[in-house]
């Protein structure tokens, strides 16, 4: 991998030059050119500096807000109020916040360690199950032909161990 800081300024959409930053990268598919653009000060901040800690984690950061509103529906806002839409984008928030923890937690050493949102919710949460309520207990009674009851258990058994703070 190459970086490299350049100065360019367009025929006529830019008003004036602009640090431009690249990345020039070849492997087995070929050559990979990406271009940044940034009014950081090449003193301030190096080109691979720029691209890998500034420019990668913006686009990582960015991924996340893409899988809360398309995993979670955090784009359904379509209440007539404001308090409405307000409380659907903090269960959203919430179920996000929820997941991640679940994820990191309690799937740390199963295949849905490094697993997506959706599919966490696809193939671990959204089942169907026979659900009983007792005075002392509830108990959950998932099909035997379920193809992920082994990460629910272990998920379950993690659950479990977490200190009680109610």
């Amino acid at each position: 991998m190459w970086y490299q800081s350049l100065d360019y300024k367009t025929r006529e959409s830019w008003s004036r030059s602009r640090r431009v930053v690249s990345k020039v990268e070849y492997g087995a598919k070929g050559t990979n050119i990406r271009f940044v653009v940034t009014s950081l000060a090449t003193k301030k901040v190096p080109p691979a500096q720029l691209y890998t800690q500034k420019y990668c984690k913006r686009g990582e950061m960015e991924n996340r807000f893409k899988e809360q509103q398309l995993e979670l529906f955090s784009d359904r806002t379509s209440t007539h109020t404001f308090a409405g839409n307000q409380l659907r984008l903090w269960f959203s928030s919430i179920a996000y916040v929820l997941m991640n923890a679940l994820r990191s937690k309690c799937l740390a050493k199963t295949e849905l360690q490094n697993s997506q949102v959706g599919t966490i919710r696809t193939k671990l949460l959204k089942l169907g199950a026979l659900i009983t309520v007792s005075a002392r207990r509830i108990l959950i009674a998932i099909t035997s032909s379920s193809p992920s009851k082994h990460i629910f258990a272990a998920a379950y058994r993690c659950l479990k161990m977490l200190p009680n703070t109610a």
